[in-house]
Order: structure tokens, then sequence, then C-alpha cells
């Protein structure tokens, strides 16, 4: 049997998830492997009751589960994981049906904790409170953090990878000083981004672009390179069509570290001549981006909502009909 221990020292809990045996081996293993690691602790924001984080396992981007659920009407403590590379612990009412794979169940004796933890996490990232992070490791095994390097076969790329690597390592625990500039309306100063010197719309051009990089972009090419039959060279002109956009509008705003990296990215497909290079260095891309999009929604100012916003349309419905 095996076992993960996920403890939140800054609210002093943790559980224990006991992984299931034969059932999602594709995804069960990459988690296994990529143990132990620290990350961002997140919350849902609009599926209702449960709590994730991204795991630095690249290989959850093309894996294939071989069983699904509606997590709707799965039991408190039972553990997902998604192609977005989201480890998901359900402890109350969810509202979205869509199927999800199960990996696992928190062990009986600590599922009763889950509502009080799951609370304590919605109000670190809707209220704003101080980030927390989740330490993962396998019980009975050490402490400790760390991102996998993909093994490349071009000399080359392999300087590129580690750098992306330790980016990505500092980035699951701290959110870089671009982001928090972003969110604290700094950058306007040296790119001007942000119409009339608004800071808010800046924010949400930023989320925005930023998570269907990591979940989309990246893991479609991840998929495309290891699953669809097509040349290398149109997996490399797809990917400088889904990459360059955005990430040099990211860059405007004020993320230069993820643009400048993903510069490097698109010189390096000069010297990519097979499917797995490619493959290995898309995946790796994922993991750091996803991670920077974890970022974005805990420094969101949620508090702009507050307990008593209400919609206030200024449009007439039906008035140009």
């Amino acid at each position: 049997m095996r076992q993960i221990e996920i403890a939140w020292e800054p609210i002093g809990a943790k559980v224990r998830v006991t992984l299931d045996e034969g059932r999602n081996s594709d995804l069960v293993e990459p988690l296994w492997a990529s143990l132990p690691y620290k990350t961002l602790q997140g919350h849902a924001l609009v599926a209702g009751d449960c709590f994730y984080h991204v795991p630095p396992a690249h290989d959850l981007l093309h894996a294939v589960p071989d069983y699904k659920v509606n997590r709707k009407i799965q039991p408190n403590g039972t553990v997902f994981l998604s192609a977005v590379q989201h480890l998901t612990i359900k402890y109350g009412e969810l509202t979205e049906p869509m199927p999800t794979s199960p990996i696992g169940q928190v062990v009986p004796e600590d599922v009763d904790q889950l509502p009080k933890i799951g609370q304590m996490i919605w109000e670190s990232v809707y209220g704003n409170g101080e980030p927390t992070i989740a330490h993962v490791r396998r019980v009975d095994g050490p402490a400790g953090h760390g991102v996998k390097r993909v093994d490349v076969g071009n000399e080359k790329l392999r300087g590129l990878i580690e750098r992306i690597a330790a980016e990505t390592e500092r980035v699951l625990v701290d959110p870089t000083d671009e982001l928090l500039d972003i969110h604290e309306g700094k950058s306007r100063g040296t790119s001007g981004a942000g119409t009339k010197n608004s800071v808010l719309t800046t924010l949400v051009a930023v989320n925005g672009e930023t998570r269907p990089l990591g979940y989309v972009n990246y893991t479609t090419l991840v998929r495309a390179g290891r699953n669809i039959e097509m040349p290398l060279s149109s997996l490399i002109e797809l990917a400088k069509i889904l990459l360059v956009k955005p990430t040099e509008f990211l860059g405007y705003t004020g993320m230069n570290t993820l643009w400048d990296i993903t510069k490097e990215v698109v010189a390096a497909f000069d010297v990519i001549t097979t499917r797995e290079d490619f493959v290995a260095l898309m995946a790796q891309m994922a993991t750091y981006v996803n991670a920077l999009g974890a970022w974005n929604l805990q420094l969101f100012p949620w508090d702009i909502e507050g307990d008593n916003w209400t919609y206030r349309p200024t449009i007439t419905r039906g008035a140009n009909v």
C-alpha cells in the first residue's frame, strides 16, 4: 500500500492519502515519482468545496486515465488528478459535474478535519491571507522539494531545461517579484500597462493569458508531440503560433522572465531534431507556466468583491433588439 502525506505547516494540519493500486496508474506513477515537493496550495474558486495544488509531475500532461467519475457524487476525501496538473481533494459539496480521475482517498481518520482545512485554505486564497504551502511526501519518506529535469538527447537543450526547472522550483513556493509588482500596480511605471491608470484590467488580462497558456497551449503541444502523427516541423510551427503572441503580451505586462525564457525556447527549436526532445521541453515549460498561474489566483485582490457585492448591470437587456 502506497500512501502520501500532505502537510500545511502555516495552518498546522496534515492528512494522509492512500493511493489506488492498479487503477489510473498512468496518473499515480508520475505523482509518486515526483515526491517529495512543496507547492502553493489553492482552492477552487468556481467548482465548490475542494482544494487543489500543482504537483511538479510532468507526465500528467499526457497521461491517459482508465477510470473517471462524476466528482459531484464522490465521497468527501476523494483525491483526483488531472491533465492540467491539479491534485484535488473534495471536502464538501461540488457544483461542477465534469468527469474526473480519482487516484486515492484520504484515510478515514483524517476525513473529518477536511472541512476545517478547506475553510482555512479558502480564507488564505479568497480572503487574501498569507499563502499556504503544501508539503507533500511519501508517508515515512523524507521531506524535501525538487522538480524533475526531463531527459533530453540534445546537449544544447540541457542548460535551458535546467534553467526552467530551477525557476519552477522557486515559483512553486514563492511568487516572482514581477508578479508581485504587477498585482501591486508597480509594473505601470515600466510598461504603462493598464489603460487610464487602471490596475485591475491588467490583472484580469494576465490571468486570462497565463492559465490557457499552460492548461491548453503547452499541454496540447505535449499531447500532440506524443500522440498525433504529424511532422516535427509542423509541431514546431504550431508551437510558435501558440506560444509567442500570448507570452509577448505577458512580457509587456511585466512578466519579463517568462518572455525571456520563451524566446530561448523558440530559439531552441532550431536545434531540436526529435519529437522526444520537443515533448520534453514543452512539458518542462507547462509545469513552470502552471505554477505561475497558481500565483495569479493567490495574488488577485478578491476582496474587491466583498460579502455584499451585487451585480448592477448598466445595459438594458433587449434594448437594441
